[in-house]
């Protein structure tokens, strides 16, 4: 078996809000500006984008109200994330030492990715990683999920995804990859016993 981890919100917290509640005062604003100029949709156009700061810079001219708010999205994107969520990690580390081959799939952009890579040097420890901004697809699209399959060298059965995302859990599920849907406050390593991750 090999134990695929997706990053955000699995190993290391991140949240646009880290950012944008230290730039707007006003809370209806925020909100706004979080359900529109920097929706979901648009972080995940620029998990895949080639050229983060270009989709950006795009972006802020679509919304000029929020522009200054949109181009920090690049400037300042690193605070963004926040810890490791040090007990998954170790579990992942466990699952290295025991011999398990451990991946990571993840939505970061080139450059994102770059820049947590720096910031937390555990994410360097996998047996192998595909990353969004990497190879060109984003989860939940299948291309990204085959991607993986070609990569382990595995039937998608011999792997087990845990991700934050149901979406990409029963993206997953459909392409015959076992998953786990990380909640907050889960027990993951019960979840990974359970699925015989550590057998």
């Amino acid at each position: 078996m090999i134990v695929v981890f997706d990053i955000g919100n699995v190993l290391v917290r991140w949240d646009r809000r880290y950012l944008y509640a230290k730039v707007f005062d006003d809370q209806e604003r925020l909100e706004r500006f979080l359900a529109t100029a920097l929706g979901m949709d648009f972080v995940s156009h620029t998990d895949v984008a080639k050229d983060f700061a270009g989709a950006v810079a795009a972006r802020a001219k679509s919304f000029p109200e929020f522009a200054k708010e949109i181009h920090m999205f690049h400037e300042r994107w690193i605070e963004t994330l926040g810890e490791p969520i040090e007990e998954n990690v170790a579990l992942m580390r466990r699952l290295r030492a025991s011999g398990k081959p451990v991946y990571a799939l993840s939505n970061f952009a080139h450059e994102t990715f770059a820049l947590a890579e720096r910031r937390h040097d555990f994410l360097s420890e996998f047996d192998d990683r595909v990353i969004s901004g990497h190879v060109g697809f984003v989860k939940p699209d299948t291309g990204i999920y085959e991607i993986l399959f070609d990569r382990a060298g595995r039937q998608p059965s011999e792997l087990l995804f845990i991700d934050d995302s149901l979406p990409n859990v029963r993206a997953s599920e459909v392409l015959g990859m076992p998953a786990i849907h990380y909640r907050p406050g889960m027990d993951l390593e019960k979840e990974l016993v359970a699925r015989g991750a550590f057998g």
